[in-house]
């Protein structure tokens, strides 16, 4: 009668040859963004864990769409200038722990940004609450002209994605629901497609 071991637990070489193929799938020329798909999987819920607890720790409540935006932010920054953040992993960390890194460094970031995405526990004014909304609200309706007159010069993902964000005010958990694409792919094809617009207005 033959006996079949449990699995056992991998190694740190085995681990770090894992991370480096991670690394290397996602830094690969792959039409079809397989690596990069496998990365936001296996982090989505790291990234988010991160998020949640930076907020926490800074006294701040996030709403479920403020949360995704922030996650989004994160993949974003790690695919910014060229995959940069990947190509400087160095292994001398794991690459759970490296992402942590970049995660609490990116919300921490955004989370101090005058504008934030985060709500905090103490209520403002409401003086600057009014102010704040008004200013909110007619950089949306100018945000809205430019973007349906720019839409035409984008292919066909790209001018769902912007619809949604700019002119239906979709999060990027809610864009990445309504069209089945991975919640880190949102922000780097708005990115591509602003720069698109860009050229248009230019």
């Amino acid at each position: 009668m033959s006996f079949t071991p449990f699995p056992s637990k991998p190694s740190a070489e085995q681990r770090s040859a894992a991370d480096r193929q991670l690394v290397d799938a996602c830094l690969a020329d792959d039409p079809a963004g397989r690596g990069w798909e496998a990365f936001v999987t296996q982090f989505s819920g790291l990234v988010s864990h991160v998020v949640a607890k930076t907020a926490e720790r800074r006294q701040l409540s996030l709403a479920d769409a403020d949360r995704d935006d922030l996650v989004a932010d994160v993949f974003f920054e790690i695919l910014r200038n060229n995959a940069a953040v990947l190509k400087g992993f160095a292994g001398r960390s794991s690459l759970a722990a490296y992402v942590t890194v970049v995660a609490r460094r990116v919300a921490g970031r955004r989370l101090r940004d005058a504008r934030g995405t985060a709500r905090p526990t103490a209520s403002l004014p409401m003086e600057q609450v009014a102010q704040a909304k008004a200013a909110s609200a007619s950089q949306q309706i100018e945000d809205r002209e430019q973007v349906t007159a720019l839409l035409e010069g984008l292919d066909a993902e790209e001018a769902k994605i912007v619809r949604l964000f700019h002119i239906e005010e979709r999060s990027y958990g809610e864009i990445s629901r309504l069209l089945g694409i991975p919640l880190g792919s949102v922000g780097p094809v708005l990115s591509r497609a602003r720069a698109k617009m860009r050229r248009q207005a230019g």
